[in-house]
């Protein structure tokens, strides 16, 4: 059995009737959609690949241990493939209604956390695959392998001639009795591992003292920016009281073009991208008549600690809290501001110190870090306005029955008053936005969308105008 990590228990535990904490993807194929007989078999023949897409979560009796993960008996793939039709004329507005129902709904706790839906019917023969993933099971990163894994990367398989793999069989499910016992013994097993780790932290303190005093001074250093992040953010109807359901919206930007503006101006892909986001809000403030004010939009973003060698779905990522300058007006202003603040947090260890937040909390009694959530998470603020995530995507053209993926849309999930939130990936020649917005309190989000691509314009045209780094020496 796998044990969940205080991360993975926390969108467990912020997950409401408002709010449904699954990541997703909306993936755009050539068509004709294939057939269910088609998917079901085309996914099926993967599923030895991913073992979590069969397993579910058990609870600990007693709060005794965070939830673990165990294989599911009652498994049926036909319970996780579904299939809807997108009204005519099946164009973006059709799919954007289909795919906000299918992804305001939450993902049943009592079977394995995923589910594929076939969206067809849509416009110059094409069809769709939204598909959804609880945020306790992946990550961004992970989430991205895993729709690697799950499609082909040639337009017939490369294992459709193999021999099909053997019957699953599922480890028969352990008891309550077992479970308590287990969760106690690892609890008293990390306690050993704690004691038994003193006296080499204290050996190595004493040989490499400014060593220690270094790591010591910039997860405090780290420590010290999330505190600054107390501080509220101005009054804004970006946040506030979330209802159940969501929109989602999307758009593309050329990557060769987004590569450009890095080049010329400097920085990194991601700074490109904040500053596009920084635009969307600021045109999306000004709107409402709210002005742009400094410390109006403090942005959640997102840093993978993910070792290269990492298999594992689980979340293991950090995270940077970025003010985004809405307040400048010149793209150029805004671009070299976001590049250095993103520089500053950074080099402030911000991220390692969630990481070591987050490994405080694994060390920590479940029930307490429990308690701690469910508080945490419902007690209104106005520490946090939006996230924006930014995540690689699949490097190679893949394909599902034999069609090919023309796009993948990335969804991020939206709780605790975030009305707004971003996510980004590549793929192909493109770099693919994902808007995810409250239903019921933003329905301005088509000027946020369009205000994300004039920035990007602004940029591009910004750096179309300056030499290449080398011809300006």
């Amino acid at each position: 059995m796998d044990r969940t990590s205080a991360l993975d228990s926390a969108f467990l535990h912020v997950e409401d009737a408002h709010s449904s904490l699954h990541i997703a993807s909306l993936g755009i194929f050539e068509g004709p959609a294939p057939t269910q007989p088609e998917v079901v078999a085309a996914i099926e023949r993967k599923l030895p690949a991913v073992p979590r897409l069969r397993q579910r979560l058990r609870t600990i009796p007693l709060a005794a241990g965070r939830p673990v993960w165990v294989d599911d008996p009652d498994f049926r793939i036909e319970d996780h493939l579904s299939r809807l039709r997108v009204p005519a004329p099946g164009g973006e507005a059709e799919l954007r209604e289909v795919a906000g129902v299918v992804l305001s709904e939450a993902l049943p706790h009592d079977r394995p956390l995923w589910q594929d839906v076939v969206l067809e019917g849509l416009a110059d023969d094409r069809w769709a695959l939204l598909t959804k993933v609880h945020h306790t099971m992946a990550d961004g990163i992970s989430g991205t392998d895993l729709l690697a894994t799950i499609l082909d990367q040639t337009p017939v398989g490369a294992d459709l001639d193999a021999a099909p793999p053997p019957e699953w069989a599922p480890d028969r499910p352990p008891g309550p009795a077992r479970l308590v016992a287990d969760a106690v013994r690892e609890q008293a097993a990390l306690r050993s591992r704690e004691l038994r780790g003193l006296p080499r932290a204290v050996g190595a303190t004493v040989r490499h003292p400014v060593a220690t005093a270094r790591a010591a001074g910039a997860i405090g250093h780290g420590v010290l920016g999330f505190a600054r992040a107390v501080v509220p953010t101005a009054p804004t109807s970006l946040v506030g009281p979330l209802g159940r359901d969501r929109e989602f919206r999307w758009t593309r930007i050329s990557l060769a073009d987004v590569l450009l503006v890095r080049e010329r101006l400097g920085g990194t892909v991601n700074d490109v991208v904040l500053a596009a986001v920084t635009q969307g809000f600021r045109d999306l403030e000004q709107a409402r008549g709210l002005g742009s004010e400094p410390d109006s939009v403090r942005c959640l973003v997102p840093v993978s600690v993910r070792r290269p060698s990492s298999s594992t779905l689980d979340n293991e990522v950090s995270a940077l809290l970025l003010t985004l300058p809405v307040e400048l007006e010149d793209p150029r202003d805004r671009f070299y501001e976001v590049a250095a603040r993103t520089l500053a947090l950074k080099e402030s260890h911000e991220a390692s110190a969630g990481q070591w937040a987050l490994a405080v909390a694994d060390a920590l009694p479940p029930p307490a870090v429990a308690a701690f959530l469910h508080l945490a998470f419902r007690v209104p603020h106005r520490n946090l306005t939006t996230v924006v995530t930014n995540v690689p995507g699949p490097r190679t053209t893949l394909y599902l029955a034999g069609r090919r993926m023309l796009a993948t849309y990335p969804y991020v999930p939206i709780a605790d008053r975030l009305r707004i939130g971003v996510a980004v990936t590549s793929y192909g020649e493109d770099l693919l936005f994902g808007i995810t917005t409250d239903r019921d309190s933003t329905h301005d989000a088509d000027v946020l969308v369009a205000g994300l691509r004039s920035g990007f314009d602004d940029l591009l045209a910004v750096a179309s105008s300056r030499r290449p780094r080398q011809e300006s020496r």
